[in-house]
């Protein structure tokens, strides 16, 4: 081959690989919106119009976790240091509400202080990836994985553990991690189980997989409710969508709902919320 033609061939490559690559989000990619989807397949950063949320005074039952995340989020936003959040527990208690709502709390205080991205469970080994776009940016951004574990033989944890604390670069001073779980260590019991009979050292083993869960300076719990904080629900969303229901009849419905559901809870009550609204022709939103 020439000189010439392999020139003409790298050139080929080269260009073949250019347009293989994925688009970059720009800095000014990241005003567009309040709030993101990461698409990792395409490194790109899709604004979200509008974000699937509740006004934070309607959510009962959790007051202490969203004073603490408010608080925390707070400083944030005004270039003050703060901590990773894990909010974990019981199904459909608000963990995912609450961080959309302070998301939104915040910004209502400071316009486009802050953007809220996305990031899916199964795109955490492209979190180096995305931060490298957000550390260049002025805005603060607060990344969010809701439903956050890690199952038997999935080594994705330790691209989280890198990330959030342990890495070279470090967790960019502009960025922090929120993650939902019904598990407090991530892991199911199983997974700590089996390393601690297989392993030559259990205790360093187990000390692996739930050093994770230290990475987040802030651990907020969530529990299943009791009857009176149900009805507390209950009642807020009835009153702030204007259903004009006997309170009787409310209450009396609202039981009923949760016994064929089985729990009680603040994705319970919102359910039964949305279906006396249909029922009475109400809409909502």
């Amino acid at each position: 081959m020439t000189d010439q033609r392999l020139v003409d061939a790298l050139e080929r490559i080269a260009a073949a690989l250019e347009r293989r690559a994925p688009p970059s989000a720009s800095s000014a990619d990241l005003d567009a919106a309040d709030a993101f989807v990461w698409h990792a397949d395409a490194a790109r950063l899709a604004p979200v119009p509008r974000v699937n949320r509740v006004d934070i005074g309607l959510l009962r039952g959790v007051d202490r976790q969203r004073d603490i995340l408010l608080d925390n989020t707070s400083r944030f936003a005004e270039g003050f240091p703060a901590n990773n959040a894990l909010l974990w527990g019981a199904r459909g208690m608000g963990k995912s509400s609450l961080v959309k709502s302070v998301h939104a709390a915040v910004n209502a205080r400071r316009t486009g202080a802050l953007a809220l991205v996305e990031i899916h469970r199964e795109d955490i080994p492209t979190l180096p990836q995305l931060l490298s776009i957000l550390r260049g940016s002025a805005r603060r951004f607060v990344l969010f994985c809701d439903d956050l574990s890690f199952e038997q033989e999935d080594a994705a944890y330790k691209s989280l553990k890198a990330v959030l604390e342990g890495g070279v670069e470090g967790r960019p001073d502009n960025v922090v991690f929120y993650a939902t779980s019904n598990r407090r260590h991530l892991m199911q019991r199983d997974m700590i189980e089996n390393e601690r009979a297989t392993a030559i050292h259990p205790g360093e083993a187990i000390e692996e997989k739930v050093s994770l869960s230290d990475r987040f300076g802030l651990w907020l719990g969530f529990h299943v409710c009791d009857q009176d904080t149900f009805f507390a629900m209950i009642d807020g969303y009835a009153a702030a969508l204007g259903l004009d229901v006997a309170p009787e009849r409310l209450r009396a419905e609202a039981v009923e709902w949760s016994v064929t559901r089985g729990a009680r809870s603040g994705r319970v009550a919102w359910q039964f919320i949305q279906d006396l609204a249909g029922r009475l022709g109400r809409r909502i939103g």
